[in-house]
């Protein structure tokens, strides 16, 4: 009986031995492209990118600097550490980059680094995630319409509570509206984002491309459908890009983006009533966004309506005094009005607020000419 006993003991420890060999950390990496090769087919799959993913010479880089840590708090810190300190990581509007291409760059945007942070902290044994910032969104236009990318920061729980992580090196940070979001919503907004910086260039194939990947990968991702719309209208095809705003809206009804591109479109279609029906609606629901203000202050300015530009950059500043942005629209309102001093004060405020704004720094080198 007793050898029979200490025969199944062994066999216990054997069994238990075995369990802990096969254990194995979950593959978000192989759990995303899954998800890819179910949204886009397999063969398509094959060729997309996965923001988070880091490469062998990333993981060993991370092996000679960080080591163990006997909590969560003390690895999410060392991952920190390694990022801000080790790796000394700056930022860089364009263009976002990849896990690997930050790594090896050491430069980025926000959306960058969230790709580092995700795949850094995930390969250490944490269990970060990616949190969209909805408190507003900043408008960014070109030629009257207006493109769509969210703030993604990173988030972790810790102690049952949600904190969040971020890299805007100018901006305080007074968030109060997160969403987390998945893996497959996270990549959406990776290429929606390299669509958009594509289309601000002014490469409308390369966008299209882009932007239409977002929308395979999450069809109901109404950020990229909205910009895909944007495609549209800039190539002359404003029917086009008015399905795709309506679609857009089936999803996210009011998106003010979505319906402030529907009033462009409008208007360069001769139907004015509707453009400014729709206008009114979009001033109504917008008191609260200091982006939308200054949108509009441009677009009056483009009018040759000087002082009602004046009088929506003051509703702008009276929102957020510290977006560059907004300090931005004052300069190009006061060159507008033949106020230099004005021009040049609120300039070097939005490059103090932002030295990387490449708008400041155009209106830098023209006001120094």
């Amino acid at each position: 009986m007793r050898i029979q006993a200490h025969a199944i003991h062994i066999l216990l420890l054997a069994g238990l031995a075995a369990g802990c060999t096969q254990y194995q950390p979950f593959d978000s990496v192989s759990h995303l492209r899954e998800q890819y090769a179910q949204q886009v087919g397999s063969a398509t799959a094959a060729h997309l990118i996965v923001p988070f993913e880091i490469d062998g010479t990333v993981r060993a880089g991370i092996e000679k600097k960080l080591r163990p840590a006997p909590s969560e708090l003390r690895t999410l810190n060392s991952v920190l550490n390694f990022i801000f300190e080790d790796l000394d990581l700056h930022y860089a509007l364009n263009p976002t980059r990849t896990a690997v291409q930050t790594f090896h760059d050491e430069r980025g945007n926000c959306l960058s680094f969230v790709n580092l942070f995700v795949g850094l902290a995930r390969e250490r044994g944490l269990n970060p995630f990616y949190v969209e910032v909805t408190d507003y969104q900043r408008w960014n236009h070109r030629a009257g319409m207006v493109v769509s990318q969210g703030h993604i920061v990173a988030g972790m729980y810790l102690d049952g509570e949600l904190k969040t992580y971020d890299f805007l090196p100018y901006r305080p940070k007074a968030y109060k509206q997160f969403n987390p979001i998945d893996d497959l919503t996270a990549a959406a907004h990776f290429y929606n984002n390299l669509g958009a910086e594509a289309l601000m260039d002014g490469d409308l194939p390369r966008a299209g491309e882009l932007l239409a990947t977002a929308a395979r990968i999450q069809p109901r991702f109404e950020k990229a459908i909205n910009n895909l719309g944007v495609v549209k209208a800039r190539s002359g095809d404003l029917a086009g890009a008015l399905e795709l705003y309506q679609k857009g809206l089936e999803i996210v009804p009011g998106d003010a983006m979505i319906l402030t591109n529907m009033t462009r479109a409008y208007q360069q279609l001769g139907r004015a009533k509707e453009a400014d029906d729709l206008l009114a609606r979009i001033e109504a629901s917008n008191t609260s966004n200091p982006f939308f203000f200054v949108y509009q202050g441009e677009m009056a300015l483009s009018r040759g309506e000087n002082q009602k530009a004046l009088d929506y950059m003051v509703k702008a500043l009276r929102l957020d005094t510290e977006a560059p942005e907004v300090h931005v629209g004052f300069v190009k309102v006061y060159l507008a009005l033949g106020e230099m001093d004005k021009a040049r004060h609120h300039l070097e405020r939005a490059l103090k607020l932002d030295a990387t704004n490449q708008d400041a720094l155009q209106l830098a080198s023209m006001l120094g000419r």
